[in-house]
């Protein structure tokens, strides 16, 4: 089957060399010469634009798309869809909000243009270990392109399905990283209290490699975390500061929304927020107060 990909980061990358790998011929284009350079490197057919993306693919069409969410997305279809026909096939592969991802759907329909919004998990091990696949978007649409997610998914009859209608792939894989944040806030926690137990002499590394066997808490992110503290036991050179790419803050949005409880992905969040932190009003007015009713020492910087 042939496929455009259009942004050749290290995940559009990868999965390009994946689809490339199981039969599937794959047409790459990115606006950034070095990723051309570098998927081009790779052994993949890259173009130098959009059109030429396009033109290079037999009708019907798809178009797989890889790029940032937000405006980027929008900008994207803006500069792409002139150059579509009807039953081509647009997939957004990204962590698009849901709420655009229907939008979308509903304007590409006008112009009879499939649109399917496909949740993506697996990082930078897809490549080898297969990706996550949660696709919305009408049945029909998706049984099109079901041979490109057999082919990215671990295996043809696991790892991959369609969730739902348009935006729930998208809403399925915010709820999916919401969970993560959990998970990683608990993980953190729990291998901060065992590093600060020093008299216990812990190799967190050597815990970390025993709970992967058998324990109720294993996973792939404890088998990432068994590595990362293998190759730097005191976590040298990392600074405290925790990014999000918004996921979170959309998951906590929606359980408001809701009236969902979902006080550990909320915390979970929250930290993150306040690992960025370096001078904190919030703690400089707490021992203010704490100075100013008990008379309690203030440590001054």
């Amino acid at each position: 089957m042939d496929i455009a990909m259009i942004g050749l980061g290290r995940m559009g990358a990868n999965m390009a060399q994946r689809l490339h790998r199981g039969g599937h011929r794959v047409v790459g284009y990115d606006p950034g010469e070095g990723a051309r350079q570098r998927a081009a490197e790779a052994g993949l057919e890259v173009v130098d634009s959009l059109a030429a993306a396009v033109a290079a693919l037999p009708v019907p069409r798809v178009v797989w798309l890889m790029v940032p969410a937000g405006e980027t997305v929008d900008q994207t279809l803006g500069q792409l869809t002139p150059h579509l026909a009807e039953g081509d096939i647009v997939i957004d592969g990204g962590n698009s909000n849901y709420q655009d991802s229907i939008r979308r759907a509903k304007a590409l329909a006008e112009d009879d243009l499939g649109y399917v919004d496909c949740g993506t998990s697996g990082g930078v091990w897809g490549l080898q270990e297969g990706y996550s696949l949660m696709v919305g978007g009408e049945a029909a649409v998706v049984e099109q392109i079901a041979p490109l997610l057999r082919t990215l998914a671990p295996a043809e009859d696991r790892g991959w399905a369609r969730v739902g209608p348009s935006g729930a792939g998208h809403f399925t894989k915010m709820v999916h990283n919401g969970i993560e944040y959990g998970m990683m806030q608990a993980y953190a926690e729990g291998f901060a209290l065992m590093e600060r137990k020093q008299e216990m002499e812990l190799d967190l590394a050597q815990v970390a490699e025993v709970w992967r066997h058998g324990s109720v808490v294993r996973s792939w992110l404890l088998d990432l975390s068994t590595e990362a503290l293998k190759r730097n036991p005191s976590l040298d050179g990392i600074a405290p500061y925790v990014e999000d790419s918004g996921e979170g803050r959309w998951t906590v949005a929606e359980a408001i929304a809701l009236d969902v409880p979902a006080p550990v992905i909320t915390l979970s969040l929250l930290e993150r927020l306040r690992s960025r932190e370096s001078n904190s009003f919030t703690d400089r007015l707490l021992s203010a107060m704490r100075n100013e009713f008990g008379g309690h020492a203030i440590k001054k910087s």
